[in-house]
Order: C-alpha cells, then structure tokens, then sequence
C-alpha cells in the first residue's frame, strides 16, 4: 500500500492564482482553516501573465460608465448565454473589488488627479480597465500573495492533486508532490476548485504549462456537471514569429492605446466586416477611431476594439485568402502613431512596457518603430464547472470554483479585463460560501480505497517500463488534434475525426510507460497530466459537436449562422454510470425583467 503523508483543514483550495488566493483570503478571514496547493511556486501562477487591466465601473475616466453599462456589455459579449445573476454580481461588485485590491497595496496606473486609471478594451462601451502599464496580473498577485502570507494560511506548493475524494459530498482530495513524488492526502470540509484553464491541450497557446484542464477534470470525475465547454477563446493577437515564442499574448492593451491590425497591403482589415450588434457602437472612419482612444466622448470605439472572438476570424479570413504576414500572421502596428504624437516612442514605452521588451529580446523588434506580426492563440475557456452564481458551489456539495475552471459569466465570449475582476468577484464568494459551509457540515468519511486506487493509478506507468507509448508523444498528438480539428473553425466531419484520435490516444495513455524513479521526473508529470488533458478534449468535442449553430468563440464551418433555440441553451457534460461521457442540454437562466430593461437600454 502506497504510503501518504495526511493535513486537514476546513477549506482547501486547489491553485494560487487570484481565484484561488482570493477565495483562500476570504475564507480565513471567516475564521477557518485554509490550505492551499499550487502547481508551481507560489506567485508563479498563470494570473501573472494577464496584461491589460481589471474590468470594473469605476466611471474615473468617462463618468457615464455604471454597472448597468457593464452588465450589458458582458451580456452582450457573451451573445446572451452567460448566467445574468453571474454577470450582475461581477458588474455590481466588480468596483469595490478593486478599491480593496488597492488597499491592499496595489500600485495602479493613476489620472491626473490622482484616481485609478482606465483604459478603452475590446467589447467596452468606456474605458474601464483599471491597470498597471501592461502588467496588471503580476501586480494582482503580488498584492494577494503579500496580503495572503499574514492570513495563516498553510500553502503547499509544487504539488498537484490527483484526484478529489467524495462520499456523496467533497471530503477531501488526494496529491503528490512534484519534487520528491510524495504522496499527500487532504481532509476537507470543502474544497474550491481554482486551476485556471485548459490551453494545454492545444499546441499554440497562451497559457502556461500548468493549465491541463485539472480542475474541469477533477470536478467531472467527482461528479460535477460542467457546462458550455465547446467555448474556447482564442485570442486573436499571439506573437507567432519566432517559432519559439510561437503563442506568446500581445495585449489588448496595445489596440487600446491605438494600435491597428493592417493585412500585408497595409489595408485596415477589420473595417470590412463589423456585426450588426456592434454597427451603432462602432467607429466609421479611422479619425473617428482614433479619436476614441485618446479620450473624445463623442467619438465611438474603432473596428480594432471589437470581441475577440469576432477579431480572431476576421484575421484567420485574412490568412487564409492570402493577404497574411510573411510568417502567416497579420501585422499589429502601433508605431503609425507617431503621426499623432510628437512624444510616440516614449508614450508606447511607458504605456506598454512588457510589450516593448518582449518584443525587442524575443523577435528583435522594436515596436515604437514598425509593426508586429500576431495571429490568434489559445487563450481563456469560457466553459467550466456549473455552479451557482451566489455562492459558486458546484452540483457535488461541498466543492466550489472560481474563476476560469468556472462557467457561466462569460457566455459564449469573453470580454476582455472581465478575467481578473472575475478572478476577484467570484474568488471572494467562493472563499465566502466555502467557509460557511465548512462551518455548518463536518469532516466527511474520507475513504481510504479512493487515495490507494488514485496512487496506484499514479505509479502505473513506472511498471510499464517496456511500453511503447511515451508521454510527450501522445502529449503533442493530442495538441496537433486539438489546434487542427477542433481550433477556431470547426465542421462535424472534422471534429468526429478528432473524437476517434482522442479515443486512440485514451488507450496509449493507458499503457503509457515511464522509466526511472520518482524524483524529478518531468515525464512522469507529463504522463500524470495527460488523462485530464484528454478529459477536457473530449468534453470540448462532443459539446462543440452538440451545438449546431456558430455564437461566439464557437464557429461552424458548416453551421454558420445562429439558431433561436440554441441561443437559449447550454450543453451539459457529465460522467455517465459506466464512466462514459454525457452531453445533454439545459435552458439558459431567464433573464428577470429589470435585467432585460438594461439590455435593452444599453443597446
């Protein structure tokens, strides 16, 4: 029998990015015991990687902005399939989130006279990102983290959990440590899921190396429902040259202070194709356009500052019909703006700074003086564990999430800046409700045959030594599926091809082998991550398969206009009894009348 070391707390919370550090404040302010267990070293989580800012209406900037002006442009964004209590919440609370942020220390970009800065993003009737230049995540989780060490909090870094244990609730949840491979077995009255995202599973992506889909994965075998996983946002400004930095995020940011995405005749591409949703909203001309950035109320947003999942295929139309960068991009340029600017290159600097040095050590660019080449990357997933939208627990009691691995805020699109204040929001419920319900429910039975099977299960490949199946292997086939068959256009031929690779490549995993011992052993790492990889591949398939019509980030190919009916529903994933995988749908939550009168206000 394996042998484990045990810890209990009241709450456990599975990642530390700023969900996870949120909901792990929040709860031990309530006077709970906390745990916390990241994947990688504290401070290192993928939150530190977001650029733009922080969504929220604060109205510092144009004093028009409000909640109500908020609510229905998520709403919109999310072609009206997000969870309308979900995007009130973040809309109302959103704002307060931030002030608290700050009086925790956060060192915010500042208005002449002193407030929190905002800028214009895409999907943003106003300027409403509050930022720190073009770091904003790291800054978020500076802040947390410091503010989060005084809380006694116990925090378990470099290990990840295996797998969750139930007994008709959450009792706990089974890891190992990546260092040393030791296992580790955690009692909990409650358990927040805070993981992130899946973007691993594609090969170009944004995402760092630790979103494998671990929390959509561990909920969906502990019982959960998720819903709306065929909503994968790619973003549709990666750096796509040099190879090696193939994927890398080009904020949102940079359009917002006035960049432009030009096609290789130099021809503003995105003023061909703007929705009827967005026409009103949307500039004309490129004066108008740039007016808008530098602050002129009367002017609307240019075509560049349009959803992203919008942006992302205009750019693939342009690739594709052969009007692309020489590397197969377009190109992103804010350096015309120094015919507007005296002071251009020193304005870029200090408004992108991360942008400027990334580009000059990576592609030895200089970005004050000529374009970028970008195309889309795997980005954000809309869809995640279903929860409920006051307190983000799941349908399995006791075990909540927030953040990416949650759904239902977003719809089927994110607008960008909603993330971290997401992060924030509804990391702060989560902590809040875990606590209230570790307070109000004992210590479930942990069942000891739950951590054994899930350790044995871990050490399985080391006894297949002579196996011919590799982890890395098996790892870049299933991204190669992903990115071809399942990326940002689709078709039903396509994607059941995809779902016959991931079924083959289910079994290759199952005989994975993995030499040398537990210390160390990144393939080991690799073969242990691959099966919630593969989880949320599927579940990304069959729910995109499901959905026969084209909304948001998911475009059909061969279904490319929307559906009234689907345009009120969701796709459920669920584990069947025989441990096979259940699509089924549901109605979208009806929209109260005092909700349905601010849409249509704001439209």
């Amino acid at each position: 029998m394996p042998e484990y070391q045990t810890h209990s707390y009241d709450v456990l919370v599975v990642g530390a990015g700023g969900a996870g550090l949120r909901a792990a404040i929040e709860a031990s302010s309530m006077g709970v015991s906390v745990g916390v267990i990241c994947k990688s070293l504290l401070g290192k989580a993928h939150t530190v990687m977001a650029e733009g800012g922080i969504a929220a209406a604060m109205g510092n900037v144009d004093d028009r902005d409000n909640w109500k002006v908020h609510f229905a442009d998520t709403m919109r964004g999310g072609q009206y399939l997000n969870d309308c209590r979900m995007a009130e919440l973040h809309a109302k609370e959103a704002p307060d989130c931030v002030r608290e942020l700050e009086g925790w220390g956060a060192l915010f970009d500042r208005t002449q006279d002193g407030r929190i800065l905002q800028r214009n993003f895409g999907g943003h009737r106003y300027p409403r990102l509050a930022h720190v230049g073009d770091r904003t995540g790291l800054e978020m989780i500076r802040t947390l983290q410091d503010h989060g060490i005084h809380q006694g909090i116990d925090v378990h870094m470099e290990s990840t959990v295996l797998a969750l244990l139930t007994d008709d609730r959450v009792t706990g949840a089974f890891a190992y440590e990546r260092e040393r491979g030791r296992f580790l077995l955690f009692q909990a009255k409650a358990v927040v899921l805070a993981t992130g995202g899946i973007g691993r599973a594609y090969k170009v992506t944004s995402n760092s190396w630790e979103y494998t889909g671990d929390g959509h994965a561990l909920a969906y075998h502990a019982g959960a429902a998720l819903i709306d996983m065929e909503f994968v946002q790619f973003h549709p400004t990666g750096m796509i040259w040099p190879p090696s930095v193939c994927g890398i995020l080009v904020t949102e940011g940079v359009r917002g202070e006035g960049g432009v995405l030009r096609n290789k005749q130099g021809r503003r591409f995105m003023f061909d194709d703007i929705p009827e949703l967005y026409r009103v909203q949307t500039a004309d001309t490129e004066e108008e356009g740039w007016r808008y950035t530098q602050g002129d109320k009367n002017a609307r947003r240019p075509p560049e500052l349009l959803t992203r999942d919008h942006i992302a295929r205009c750019i693939v139309r342009e690739i594709k019909e052969g009007r692309g960068s020489p590397h197969g991009g377009v190109f992103l340029d804010i350096s015309w703006i120094k015919e507007r600017l005296p002071n251009a290159a020193e304005h870029i600097r200090r408004k992108l700074p991360s942008m400027y040095h990334q580009f000059k050590e990576l592609a030895d660019i200089d970005i004050t003086k000529e374009p970028m080449e970008v195309g889309p990357t795997t980005h954000y997933m809309m869809g995640g564990v279903k929860v409920n939208g006051d307190t983000q627990m799941s349908t399995v009691p006791g075990l909540f999430a927030a953040g990416e691995c949650a759904a239902g805020l977003h719809g089927a699109n994110r607008l960008g800046g909603n993330s971290l204040s997401d992060l924030l929001v509804f990391g702060k419920r989560a902590g809040r409700y875990a606590a209230c319900f570790a307070k109000e429910h004992g210590q479930g039975r942990v069942d000891p045959v739950q951590a054994d099977q899930a350790a044995r299960t871990a050490l399985a490949p080391f006894d297949r030594a002579n196996g011919h199946h590799g982890p890395y292997h098996i790892q870049q086939k299933l991204q190669e599926t992903m990115q071809n068959l399942v990326g940002i256009v689709r078709t039903e031929d396509e994607m059941k091809r995809a779902l016959a690779e991931i079924q083959e490549l289910y079994e290759q995993a199952a005989a994975i082998s993995v030499v040398g011992n537990r210390d160390f052993n990144n393939a080991w790492h690799t073969a242990l991550d691959l099966p919630n990889l593969l989880t949320v591949s599927e579940a990304i398939t069959r729910a995109a398969l499901e959905r026969e019509e084209s909304r948001g980030a998911h475009f059909r190919d061969d279904k490319p206009s929307k559906s009234g009916e689907w345009g009120k529903t969701s796709t459920v994933i669920r584990k069947g009894a025989s441990g096979e995988m259940l699509v089924t749908r549901e109605p979208v939550p009806e929209m109260p009348p005092e909700l349905k009168q601010i849409v249509e206000e704001m439209k």
